[in-house]
């Protein structure tokens, strides 16, 4: 059985877990021209090494970002997201 590392409740059954998508700093909509924007909305790193990606723990409701060699699909960290101040 896989395991994936939860932030809060350690080492759960994959299947408790949904993948979010690659983690991307989301441009200022009111600063970004369209072409900009609509790289930010379409385009991602396909390229093979660690990503940093969202994923949600279902049973606990938790969104998280996990750093995931996508090559060995290795999970080398997961944190909570905190925004800066």
């Amino acid at each position: 059985m896989k395991l994936i590392p939860c932030p809060l409740n350690g080492l759960r059954p994959a299947q408790e877990f949904h993948f979010g998508g690659e983690f991307r700093d989301m441009p200022d909509p009111d600063q970004v021209d369209d072409v900009a924007w609509a790289a930010y909305v379409f385009h991602r790193d396909g390229h093979p090494h660690v990503k940093r990606e969202w994923w949600y723990h279902l049973p606990s409701g938790t969104w998280f970002i996990a750093e995931r060699n996508n090559v060995t699909d290795e999970f080398l960290r997961t944190y909570l997201f905190e925004k800066e101040a």
